[in-house]
């Protein structure tokens, strides 16, 4: 296997590009044709907006993370697993959307990782620029989640180039346009698992966070499958309408940092940094898990009432 292309700053994201602004095209054209109404000019700008802040970002802290993952393999890998070996390819596309799932599930379960992640989720729209609303300041602790791969073995440029390849991947489930796709949706992400994660539904909240397989939501008990009595509504619980960069990336901050100003003890204020969004120092929650599970309660009523 000829790997001279593995090159750590050659991103793959580069050679998509031209594929990206095709199926973009290709949606707007069925957007207009089937007046599906899926696009807001000032939101799809800010949106591609954030994707190129976080390109910036990802340039200026690549060469840290590549040099780390470069000394862990260098002194602490357990195994010596090549490049050219097919079969590592196969077994790190597993390992790499584990790490994914991970990352993605406490970027939703731990508040000040929300409040870095949440900018993806704040578009009341859904259409493949939606993809493109990507975190500046998640750049700065996701690749934590990936640091074990290189002790087992890989090598940093294999690592780099299969998240390279997650995203890419993740770009095209970003869509309206595309219906159920049969038994592919039992092991593989696909729009219509991914149109429920970016849901402010309370049915909905903090589901299906797999990056290319939704394999891990089913182990680990984070898959939902859609309602048929329930549309996806998108956005966050508490839209922001702004579609300015800077309040869409630094919002959450501010909300975290004025409940740190709340008179309470040190240790409830760690509560509003590691415990999970809608987390409360007076008890009163309103978590995700609490607000599904209310809702859970009154739809049962409901069916029982029906």
């Amino acid at each position: 296997m000829n790997t001279e292309w593995l090159n750590p700053f050659n991103d793959p994201i580069t050679y998509a590009i031209p594929a990206f602004l095709l199926l973009l095209v290709v949606e707007s054209f069925i957007n207009k044709k089937k007046n599906l109404n899926l696009y807001e000019t000032k939101d799809s700008v800010a949106s591609i907006g954030m994707g190129i802040g976080s390109v910036v970002v990802d340039t200026g802290i690549k060469g840290l993370v590549y040099s780390t993952m470069f000394f862990l393999h260098s002194h602490y890998a357990l195994f010596d697993i090549q490049m050219t070996a097919w079969w590592a390819w196969l077994l790190l596309l597993l390992l790499d959307d584990f790490s994914f799932y991970w990352h993605h599930r406490f970027s939703h379960e731990v508040r000040i990782l929300w409040a870095a992640h949440i900018n993806h989720h704040s578009s009341q729209r859904y259409n493949l620029t939606t993809a493109l609303r990507q975190s500046w300041v998640e750049r700065l602790y996701k690749y934590l989640f990936w640091l074990w791969l290189p002790v087992i073995g890989f090598p940093p440029q294999m690592v780099l180039t299969m998240i390279s390849f997650s995203l890419i991947y993740q770009y095209w489930i970003h869509t309206q346009t595309i219906g159920t796709l049969g038994f592919f949706e039992w092991f593989m992400n696909t729009p219509a698992h991914h149109r429920l994660h970016h849901a402010a539904n309370p049915a909905y909240l903090d589901c299906n966070y797999g990056g290319i397989f939704i394999i891990w939501d089913r182990l680990f008990g984070s898959f939902q499958a859609k309602l048929s009595d329930e549309e996806p509504i998108y956005g966050i619980t508490k839209n922001i309408y702004s579609y300015n960069l800077l309040h869409i990336a630094f919002h959450e901050y501010i909300n975290t940092w004025r409940d740190l100003k709340i008179p309470v003890p040190f240790v409830k204020k760690l509560g509003f940094l590691f415990m999970p969004p809608g987390w409360s120092a007076d008890g009163n929650h309103r978590t995700s898990r609490i607000v599904k599970r209310e809702a859970e309660k009154k739809r049962q009523l409901t069916q029982f009432d029906v």
